[in-house]
């Protein structure tokens, strides 16, 4: 099995999470499950316990809402291949969370660079395939408040990191994925 860091985008409901399980489960016998999100409310706990039930077997499950470059080496020597859901939770959590980033949007997308940069050294240092899932916030119109601006723009800034270090990128609609960087245009020369 040859490592490799595969990011699978897509919409609310597209089927993103459920193909990256698949796609996970299909590198080997046990995938490792890093959720990113932390129960806040009744609304995100019925979500979780959804994704959940879909996993019943072959899943180690990991709580990563924080510092996921320190759970992924552990997470890589327990699994055949590794599920990070999602990188937009993740960023949430990195920029409204327990230790807010603070000051001008360029500053945060600085900070945020940076702790991906991380997270994806971590990704490759387990020599496993890491499958990063992350919504599509910006297929949408441009919101109105500038908070869900600032998130729309570094949410953006985060998938197009990812997808530059990826191998591969699949965009799910409808259930169905597509490998959109096998179809990407490819600049040649300078």
């Amino acid at each position: 099995m040859k490592a490799e860091l595969v990011l699978v985008l897509g919409g609310t409901r597209s089927g993103k999470s459920e193909f990256a399980e698949k796609y996970v489960l299909h590198q080997g016998a046990i995938g490792a499950y890093l959720a990113t999100a932390e129960i806040l409310d009744d609304e995100m706990a019925v979500r979780v316990k959804l994704h959940k039930e879909r996993r019943k077997q072959r899943w180690v499950n990991y709580e990563a809402p924080y510092a996921a470059e320190t759970v992924l080496p552990v997470a890589g020597q327990a699994a055949d291949a590794i599920l990070f859901d999602s990188l937009t939770v993740y960023l949430s959590n990195l920029i409204y969370g327990k230790e807010p980033l603070q000051g001008t949007t360029e500053a945060k997308a600085a900070a945020v660079r940076a702790r991906i940069a991380k997270v994806l050294d971590a990704a490759r240092a387990t020599g496993k395939t890491v499958v990063f899932v992350a919504s599509d916030v910006g297929g949408g119109i441009v919101p109105a408040n500038p908070m869900a601006r600032e998130f729309q723009d570094l949410a953006g800034w985060v998938n197009q990191q990812v997808g530059a270090a990826a191998d591969h990128v699949y965009y799910v609609l409808a259930g169905q994925a597509v490998d959109i960087k096998k179809l990407a245009f490819k600049f040649t020369g300078a």
